[in-house]
């Protein structure tokens, strides 16, 4: 099977799918004052994991810890089965095998990308060309530092740690400094170094729209406590509050009160409770039984589909339509599966 540093390329022969079963960090109960607050939760080997929240939640802090470069108040990380050190108990901070891409990376003045990377290599000629492609990086070697554009330089950054052959790597916020054209392909990166590489991840978002389709796991923290984890398709069809609904894009909170009006949709119950609901949970339909009808207020596109702010009685939705064919003043039918409402 080829290599990169020990990093085999990752294929599902037995021995990987039993690693894939153990565990591979465990965070117990981690606090910071004024940051977090009883922390718990395990990765295994392989899992994509995202911790989500708005700035100022506790992520990037919480990412710090796990790498052994901020130390906690009370808790222990245990990476492999290893105490994780944080800088107050140990000369130099940080904790091998784990690697963390900060936000705030820096790349050495007046060299090549090529002299940059030597300094840390320690790989083969043929592991280094694997490492450099899937980074996509191969073209910039003879390039000066100074001559690369941002997106450029954070790849070239996150190949210099992948070079220490990590089992873990760490990203804070890979995504907040780049175009939409970089963002595209720092994603591909990133998917790569996990399959090619055999690295697990663990990635801080600001904006968990970027990782939905790449997670395995979601961590929410508010205010430095989790609030919810689970699967990316139950963190954003069954938040567990409205902050984390926020969290994942547009949502319809439709209170008990006007519950009523959504009534004859079928198997649509209020249970006491406000209902939530995306706005491609709703469908248009013709008039008939179980559909209820709306009044468009406002249409916008966006591209492959458009948004329609629609109202039910007193009520106001956003729903998603591929259509062009509605304007402001048409009167629309719609209709929902149960299986796309929430409760709150």
């Amino acid at each position: 099977m080829p290599t990169c540093r020990g990093l085999p390329i990752f294929e599902a022969t037995p021995i990987n799918v039993l690693i894939a079963s153990m565990e591979l960090l465990r965070v117990s109960q981690v606090s910071k004052e004024q940051a977090l607050l009883d922390v718990s939760f395990t990765q295994q080997h392989f899992q994509n994991l995202v911790i989500a929240g708005e700035t100022g939640s506790g992520k990037s802090t919480l990412l710090r810890i796990i790498a052994g470069l901020v130390q906690p108040d009370t808790g222990e990380v245990h990476f492999e089965g290893v105490r994780v050190q944080g800088p107050l108990e140990t000369l130099i901070p940080g904790h091998r095998g784990i690697a963390y891409l900060s936000q705030h990376f820096e790349l050495r003045h007046h060299y090549t990308v090529a002299e940059v990377l030597s300094y840390a290599n320690t790989l083969s000629e043929s592991e280094a060309q694997t490492l450099f492609e899937v980074c996509q990086i191969s073209h910039l070697l003879g390039r000066r530092t100074d001559q690369l554009s941002g997106g450029e330089a954070q790849r070239i950054a996150l190949c210099r740690l992948l070079i220490t052959a990590p089992r873990l790597l760490l990203l804070d916020e890979p995504f907040s400094n780049g175009d939409a054209v970089h963002k595209a392909l720092l994603k591909t990166v990133i998917h790569d170094i996990g399959e090619q590489l055999d690295i697990t991840c663990i990635m801080v978002s600001h904006d968990p729209q970027d990782v939905l389709s790449w997670a395995h796991d979601i961590i929410v923290l508010r205010n430095g406590r989790v609030v919810q984890q689970g699967s990316p398709k139950e963190v954003y069809g069954q938040p567990a509050d409205e902050y984390t609904a926020g969290l994942f894009g547009t949502y319809n909170r439709i209170p008990f009160a006007a519950a009523a009006s959504f009534s004859p949709l079928p198997g649509l119950t209020s249970k006491g409770k406000d209902l939530l609901i995306r706005p491609e949970g709703f469908k248009l339909t013709g008039k008939a039984p179980g559909s209820i009808a709306g009044k468009v207020v406002r249409v916008r596109f966006f591209g492959p589909y458009y948004e329609l702010d629609v109202l039910v009685d007193e009520t106001r939705i956003v729903m998603r339509t591929d259509s062009h064919a509605f304007h402001k003043g048409d009167t629309v039918y719609l209709w929902v599966e149960p299986e796309s409402v929430w409760f709150l």
